[in-house]
């Protein structure tokens, strides 16, 4: 497992597909960037540093910079290939996966949506095997192929796409993980999903029945699991979201207060105005004059 910083996009060296149609082994060198491999059918042997990887349809390989790798064994192949750079990779911390997937979910439930955990955790080799993934990483190193193919701006696309990859390359891993882990595994990923759910629709009313009807779940029972895992209830992690949109609306905009509380899902003055003050402690015209004052 590699752990990137995802305040700093890739820099794509090379990209490119290779198909071999006659058995061919790969030369030995040794580089000063990462390469990822995505192995579309046949086979790929290497050896990195002395550890052998056979790659096979569906299978992935990130080779790190400044040791030593090289082919073992000749082989048709068809494959993708990125060169790329980044200013922090580094070996994941020796925690259990699960540990570090469990971290990932709490790190993505900070009621203002900021990244408080940065660090991106993507395997280092690792297999597809679901249909509908492999057609996803299939369809984004084609498009990414073709973006880096194109001239101008299109490289700077290609990295972008390629973070996206790596966000979605980890998420499925840590997820994969967590569904492998614990009796308590589904429990989680409702949580997750219900995180997912409230940053949708927190400027519509919000519901316990609903919450049961949508997640197919006791509602108090997953109360005290969101609870356990993000430290605030449901309902009170509804309304911190709520309000730290309505104090965005409130600095950039010169909307009144009836109209931030209708678009953040506190449509009566008086109680928008209650739960504001109860979460910023003052009332949302002294925030306004805060803010403005500044100016």
């Amino acid at each position: 497992m590699l752990s990137m910083n995802a305040d700093y996009v890739p820099r794509i060296k090379l990209m490119g597909f290779v198909s071999y149609k006659n058995p061919w082994i790969h030369f030995k060198r040794n580089t000063h960037e990462f390469i990822l491999y995505f192995v579309k059918n046949g086979e790929l042997h290497l050896q990195e540093n002395g550890v052998a990887h056979v790659l096979k349809k569906g299978d992935l390989l990130v080779l790190e910079p400044h040791l030593d790798h090289e082919g073992t064994r000749k082989h048709t192949c068809d494959y993708y290939y990125i060169h790329f750079e980044h200013p922090d990779i580094h070996p994941a911390p020796d925690r259990p996966l699960s540990l570090l997937a469990k971290q990932w979910i709490m790190g993505e439930s900070d009621p203002a949506g900021k990244d408080s955990n940065r660090q991106l955790y993507f395997p280092k080799t690792c297999t597809l095997t679901q249909k509908k993934s492999l057609h996803h990483m299939h369809h984004a190193l084609g498009e990414m192929l073709q973006l880096y193919r194109r001239k101008h701006f299109n490289r700077s696309l290609t990295a972008l796409k390629f973070m996206e990859m790596l966000i979605e390359l980890s998420r499925e891993s840590l997820f994969d993980e967590l569904e492998n882990d614990s009796p308590h595994t589904k429990s989680y990923m409702k949580v997750h999903a219900l995180l997912d759910y409230i940053h949708e629709h927190y400027a519509q009313k919000i519901i316990s029945s609903e919450i049961e009807l949508r997640f197919e779940c006791n509602y108090d029972y997953i109360n005290r699991v969101f609870a356990k895992l993000t430290g605030l209830t449901i309902m009170r992690y509804v309304n911190q979201v709520r309000i730290h949109h309505a104090k965005e609306l409130i600095e950039a905009t010169h909307l009144s207060f009836g109209e931030i509380g209708y678009l953040t899902g506190l449509d009566d003055p008086f109680y928008f105005s209650k739960v504001f003050k109860k979460y910023v402690g003052m009332s949302p015209n002294q925030y306004y004059k805060q803010v403005h004052e500044k100016e």
